[in-house]
């Protein structure tokens, strides 16, 4: 797809519909949580409170550039994914700034915030900073495994790198979507997912039962806004790809808000239902049972 500077209005169209809808999920996810635990939860307005209010503090506390940096670069992965990846599929206005093998491009920004937020957290200085980068990049390269592996899988069999083709390969009726013509790259991939998204058992990042610090203590006023914010996009944006190589993708709004929720809800239910796992616990099982999952995925195609 050659650019065109009508696509950045369009494209930030997008951004914007993903972001509120990303901002209502959020919340929903956080009460259905709470639910679950036998209390009320937050009210359905309350994210959008806490960003305007951190967006409006200011800070003259100073750690370092590469400190302050760091939320920029997760915030970036976010927004890229979001940019670079079509969210409905056949729709000019939302194809955004796709290309032939922006599944490549896609890969770079999944891990691309991860690597800006372990810099910020080295320029910190506190002595839990190694602790939390040593857990974030293990777990996060063993989670990589079974996904990456599965996106071969998927490029292998559709003869594609280019995410738009991989979705117009799965038309033609849900049987058609790799959830059925490879469904071993499909739980591969998935395993995957449980541990890129942050939620228990594979919450090993933060352990807040652990250690009372970390980016959402260390951080404040609007660079703790901006975490907040790619804590709203990033996720959306991850299932996005998910949905396009694995689900069939979406050909309008509605069908995108339903296959968002239905492939986010698999998080939210096992994070509601297991209890966090030991960083050792978490690698091993990425290991045992993700990564043979994604090479036989591989083998199969």
């Amino acid at each position: 797809m050659s650019f065109e500077w009508i696509q950045i209005p369009y494209a930030l169209l997008t951004l914007l519909i993903v972001f509120v809808y990303g901002v209502f999920m959020t919340t929903i996810i956080r009460k259905m949580g709470a639910r679950a635990g036998g209390r009320y939860g937050i009210r359905l307005y309350q994210t959008f409170v806490d960003l305007a209010k951190n967006y409006a503090l200011r800070s003259h506390i100073s750690h370092g550039i590469m400190f302050y940096l760091g939320p920029v670069f997760r915030l970036t992965g976010g927004v890229g994914l979001i940019l670079f990846v079509p969210t409905i599929y056949g729709s000019v206005m939302h194809q955004n700034f796709a290309f032939a093998g922006d599944l490549v491009l896609a890969l770079y920004f999944v891990f691309f915030g991860t690597l800006g937020m372990a810099l910020g957290a080295g320029e910190s200085g506190h002595p839990y900073s190694a602790v939390g980068i040593t857990r974030g990049l293990s777990q996060m390269t063993a989670a990589e495994l079974p996904f990456v592996l599965a996106v071969f899988a998927v490029s292998l069999q559709y003869q594609t790198l280019s995410i738009t083709e991989i979705v117009a390969a799965q038309q033609g009726g849900f049987l058609s979507w790799t959830l059925f013509t490879n469904p071993i790259a499909v739980v591969a991939a998935m395993i995957g997912f449980l541990g890129t998204m942050m939620r228990s058992p594979f919450d090993v990042f933060l352990a807040p039962q652990e250690i009372p610090i970390g980016p959402p203590t260390e951080f404040h006023s609007a660079y703790l806004a901006l975490m907040q914010t790619n804590r709203i996009l990033f996720p959306i944006a991850k299932i996005v790809i998910y949905m396009n190589l694995f689900f069939g993708g979406a050909t309008n709004w509605p069908v995108f808000f339903l296959k968002v929720f239905l492939i986010y809800l698999v998080s939210a239910l096992v994070g509601v239902v297991f209890p966090r796992f030991r960083v050792e616990q978490s690698i091993r099982f990425f290991l045992i049972w993700g990564l043979p999952l994604g090479i036989l995925s591989i083998l199969i195609v």
